[in-house]
């Protein structure tokens, strides 16, 4: 991990709780705040650490998960440019209960808790956006759930699939453009790599979906919808 110079001009901070922030408290913001790089594979923080700040990625994509049996992750969600984590566990003072992984070389801006604290007593702007945030964050979570209790891993899978399709976009050759691997899609869905990869030559036989190496491209989105049983919106 490499420090770098303070942002002093990010272009993230209307695209992101700190929109609300005043002018005063956005110049506040650029003084404190300090962004460092990270190499694919470097962790941020990790499950049950002390987190004493926000993190907002500037440039990148992270894997967010949680721990389970045996030590297997459970990618919970993804943090990509403008987004922030490690709010939750600042604004409840508990361990962290995610690890996040850059997928990617990455950079990101650290926030010190004391400052967001200032924010968030003198601009309920600011503090009602947060509410907001990990109300959301909350919603994600308890669809998260549901899928797992309630639909099969094929069903699952197909929902991932237009799921990560609508959170990063196509690559110039029209694939998803995120680079994951089997084990990370098979940690996003709850099962074994091998029934992710079964089903996954299942899809491009059936014409859904086209491979090259890891890359993974929708080819019929309607038909995933019916199997993954969704509305995304």
């Amino acid at each position: 991990m490499k420090s770098m110079n303070v942002c002093k001009t990010c272009s993230l901070s209307s695209k992101t709780v700190f929109g609300s922030l005043t002018t005063e408290e956005s110049e506040q913001l650029e003084a404190n705040l300090e962004c460092y790089e990270y190499k694919k594979g470097e962790i941020i923080y990790k499950e049950g650490s002390r987190i004493t700040g926000f993190y907002c990625v500037k440039k990148g994509v992270f894997k967010i998960y949680k721990t389970g049996i045996d030590s297997k992750p459970q990618i919970v969600a993804f943090a990509q440019k403008g987004d922030i984590t490690g709010y939750r566990s600042v604004l409840s003072n508990e361990p962290a209960c995610t690890t996040v992984e850059s997928l990617e070389d990455s950079e990101v801006c650290y926030i010190p808790s004391s400052l967001i604290f200032e924010f968030i007593r003198k601009n309920s702007n600011f503090a009602l956006s947060l509410i907001q945030l990990t109300c959301k964050e909350l919603n994600t979570a308890n669809d998260l759930i549901k899928d797992i209790a309630q639909k099969t891993v094929r069903e699952r899978l197909a929902e991932t699939l237009l799921m990560l399709d609508q959170t990063f976009g196509k690559d110039e050759e029209g694939f998803i453009n995120v680079n994951l691997t089997r084990e990370d899609i098979s940690s996003i869905i709850g099962t074994a790599t091998e029934s992710v990869i079964r089903i996954l030559s299942e899809f491009k036989t059936d014409g859904l979906i086209s491979l090259k190496g890891k890359k993974i491209g929708i080819g019929n989105y309607s038909k995933l919808e019916s199997i993954s049983n969704s509305f995304l919106k």
